[in-house]
C-alpha cells in the first residue's frame, strides 16, 4: 500500500500547491488556504508555522524572525502553560553557555541579577544536572525564579555553531572556557533578550526582540 502511494504521489511544487492543499485540510476553505499558501512563502518550506487561538473574529498572518531547536525542556516542572505542557516566556533574558551546569555556584551571580529585576531567564547550556537542577526546579516552583533549561542542540561543531546562530538573534555572548570566559564570573551583560520563548517536550522556539536584524541577516548570507 505505502509503495502504491509512493508511486502515485504528486509532490507539492509552488505556492498554488500549497493553497490547493491547504484549502482542501480546511474543509475546502479557500480563505485559510490563501492565509497558509502566503504564510509559508513568507517563511520559506524550511519556515515555522505555528496556528495560535486569537482574540478576535479576525484571522491574521504575523511572521516574526525567530528560530526552532530540536531541545525541549530539561525538566516537565519548568511548564508554565499546564493545559498545552507549555513553557511560554516573553521578554526574557537568554543564557548561552557550552558547559555543564552542575553546581548552582555557576549560575549564583546572574540569578540574583534576574531576581532583583524580576525577569524570565531562558537558559541554554551542555547540560543541567544534579543539585543545580534541583535547585533551580525548587525555586520555579515557589515563584522566586520565573526560569527554565534546555540542552545545548546539535554535537561537536555543529553544537557549536547553533550556539553563535542563538546568541546573534539575542545578542547574547557565548560562555565557552576556551576563550576564557566563566559562568561564575560573568553577570547580566552576557545574556541576550527574546521576546518570545515557547518550550515544549521536544522542541524549543525562540523569537528575537528585533534589535539584532543585521546581524541575522548577515549570518545567513
Amino acid at each position: 500500500l505505502v509503495k502504491a502511494l509512493r508511486e502515485r504521489a504528486k509532490p507539492v511544487e509552488g505556492t498554488d500547491d500549497i493553497r490547493n492543499v491547504a484549502s482542501i485540510s480546511a474543509g475546502n476553505d479557500m480563505y485559510v488556504g490563501d492565509l497558509i499558501a502566503d504564510a509559508v512563502e513568507k517563511v520559506g518550506t524550511d519556515g515555522v508555522l505555528s496556528i495560535e487561538t486569537g482574540s478576535t473574529f479576525e484571522t491574521t498572518v504575523e511572521v516574526e524572525e525567530g528560530m526552532e531547536i530540536d531541545r525541549g525542556y530539561i525538566s516537565p516542572q519548568f511548564v508554565t502553560n499546564q493545559e498545552k505542557l507549555l513553557t511560554e516566556f516573553e521578554n526574557c533574558k537568554v543564557l548561552i553557555t557550552d558547559e555543564k551546569i552542575s553546581d548552582i555556584k555557576q549560575i549564583v551571580p546572574i540569578l540574583e541579577e534576574m531576581n532583583k529585576v524580576s525577569k524570565q531567564l531562558l537558559i541554554i547550556a551542555e547540560d543541567v544536572t544534579d543539585e543545580a537542577l534541583a535547585t533551580l526546579v525548587v525555586n520555579k516552583l515557589r515563584g522566586t525564579l520565573k526560569i527554565a533549561a534546555i540542552k545545548a542542540p546539535g554535537f561537536g561543531e555543529r553544537k557549536s555553531s547553533y550556539l553563535d546562530d542563538i546568541a546573534i538573534l539575542t545578542g547574547a555572548t557565548v560562555i565557552r572556557d576556551n576563550v576564557g570566559l566563566s559562568l561564575d564570573k560573568v553577570g547580566a551583560e552576557v545574556l541576550g533578550d527574546a521576546s518570545r520563548v515557547t518550550i515544549n517536550k521536544e522542541t524549543t522556539t525562540i523569537v528575537g526582540d528585533g534589535t539584532h536584524e543585521a546581524e541575522v541577516e548577515a549570518r545567513c548570507k
